[in-house]
């Protein structure tokens, strides 16, 4: 026979029935009850000291029916099988013993195979109700409904995936995510899409949001977004040095909730997919500009006109009337997200930050740099101090201060004719000119080596020899360094006077005696006699 439940109500109504006089016959045509089960209701009632007319039936005399009416063990006495598993309790709460992430309990299935290896022969369902009534198992933490939060008080920020939508550029469908901000107190939002999570998108989402709710809350819950916190701990998070900065910049506190807690940030937690089911999906969007300007009428239209399932009001309507005025006048400038690498400076003095290229002082070549990029600047630190600041460039551009060079590096790294050719004429008159010869015309700088050749020659060869052998070959208009140095390699093996003469005295060219290679007679021609 199939297991009537005995509600109390229904216990109490039949013994009031029988308490004023009703018979069992009326009790039951009354209550669609049968004859015997309302007899029961008082024989057990009688059981228990009640006295029907004498007596007024109560609450805690039904519950008592019920109790006596309920099937199973009447006391706390365990029965014959949960005695069995009792006798191994301490083992099964071993198995299913959670202490923290990395050490998980066993399933109960799990503990029910491995009771049954050992001999313990049990269901399954008895099993469950032992762990559930003796072990906890299954229970669900407390939780408490914290106070509501005042006007302006508090914000929460969450990011979502929303799905695909075309894109300008590549012409391909991009995943488009949204950064959803919910205010504490009236729940109005706004959502800001972008195609991805990064730190430039958070801020700019952040500041997007604060002009459209005109101000700023004095307190942000975020959950532990990588963009924004490096460390998550329970109770002291590490965050973002730039985020740091932004909450400074617009003045509030960054609250970040526990991890893997989401009933910490409640408020936005639901409202990812509710903008996802809601606003997205369905809809046909044309760039994410169109997405943009649709998410921010959607938040004033739908969002913030519907009633909220927890307050009942309207959180468009709340905002206007209590929460705007509470917020903070959000900073007049938009924050200018600034931008940080871990850099080594190269061989040439310069580091790459960005795909573009700044110089650093020659004494930090192979060093370590920190550098901090924001729209205008380029701070390169190295050893905590700023060691070089340059204006931003753009993808592929290079910055170079070449007073960062070494002295007599600098002027060939800015391709300074100039500076070579003094430089030359420090050492000879003649070289001087050579030089300038040498490096003359539109392009000078295509005979940089060849100049340089000619400056270690004066180390090689002396500058009195090399002034000469400039003096040469100026004279015979022979600008070639090569050329040069053969003059000057003949002039040490055949020691002729008539180079190596001082330069304040008479230069003279000796006329050397003219050789043909063929015979003076091959350029006679005589008429012959056709006769």
């Amino acid at each position: 026979m199939a297991y009537m439940e005995h509600g109390m109500w229904e216990v109490l109504d039949v013994l009031q029935r029988i308490h004023k006089g009703e018979g069992i016959r009326s009790v039951a045509r009354s209550t669609g009850r049968d004859r015997k089960t309302v007899k029961r209701y008082k024989e057990i009632a009688s059981e228990l000291g009640w006295v029907a007319g004498l007596h007024e039936p109560d609450d805690g005399l039904a519950e008592e029916v019920v109790a006596a009416l309920r099937p199973g063990p009447k006391g706390d006495e365990p029965g014959e099988i949960e005695q069995l598993i009792h006798l191994h309790a301490e083992q099964i709460k071993e198995w299913l013993k959670t202490d923290d992430f990395y050490k998980r309990g066993l399933r109960l299935t799990k503990v029910h195979e491995l009771l049954s290896r050992n001999g313990v022969k049990v269901s399954y369902s008895a099993l469950h109700r032992y762990a559930v009534k003796h072990l906890g198992f299954g229970e669900k933490g407390l939780t408490v409904r914290l106070s509501d939060v005042s006007p302006g008080e508090e914000a929460q920020i969450d990011f979502g995936r929303l799905g695909l939508v075309a894109d300008e550029e590549s012409g391909k469908k991009r995943v488009v995510y949204a950064l959803v901000v919910t205010l504490g107190y009236s729940r109005h939002q706004y959502v800001h899409v972008t195609h991805s999570q990064k730190l430039p998108d958070l801020i700019a989402g952040l500041d997007d949001a604060w002009e459209f709710f005109g101000g700023v809350p004095h307190r942000v819950v975020l959950d532990n977004m990588k963009a924004a916190v490096l460390k998550a701990d329970r109770y002291d998070p590490v965050f973002q040095r730039t985020f740091n900065k932004y909450a400074a910049h617009h003045g509030f506190v960054i609250d970040s909730a526990v991890s893997r807690e989401p009933k910490n940030k409640a408020k936005v937690e639901r409202q990812v997919p509710y903008v996802r089911e809601n606003f997205f999906r369905g809809e046909h969007f044309l760039n994410l500009d169109h997405v943009q300007r649709a998410a921010r009428r959607w938040c004033l239209k739908t969002a913030g006109m519907r009633t909220h399932g927890t307050t009942r009001r309207q959180p468009f309507v709340e905002f206007e009337t209590f929460e705007k005025e509470a917020l903070k006048a959000a900073n007049a400038e938009r924050f200018d997200t600034p931008l940080w690498g871990e850099v080594k400076v190269h061989p040439d003095c310069h580091v790459r930050f960005r795909n573009a290229l700044y110089s650093v002082p020659f004494q930090y070549r192979g060093k370590k740099a920190t550098v901090c990029g924001d729209s205008n600047l380029v701070r390169i630190y190295i050893g905590g101090r700023l060691a070089k600041t340059h204006p931003r460039q753009p993808d592929g551009g290079r910055h170079t201060d070449f007073a960062d060079y070494p002295k007599d590096k600098s002027p060939y790294a800015m391709r300074d004719a100039t500076f070579i050719i003094d430089k030359a004429k420090k050492r000879g008159e003649n070289i001087g000119l050579f030089a300038e010869r040498l490096l003359s015309g539109d392009f000078p700088w295509k005979n940089l080596r060849q100049s340089q050749k000619m400056m270690r020659m004066c180390d090689k060869y002396g500058e009195k020899i090399l002034d000469a052998a400039c003096d040469r070959a100026l004279r015979f208009d022979l600008i070639n360094v090569r050329r040069l140095e053969t003059i000057v390699k003949n002039a040490l093996e055949s020691k002729q006077e008539s180079i190596l003469k001082d330069r304040g005295g008479d230069r003279k060219i000796i006329q050397l005696p003219l050789r043909f290679l063929r015979d003076n007679r091959s350029f006679i021609h005589e008429s012959e006699n056709r006769e």
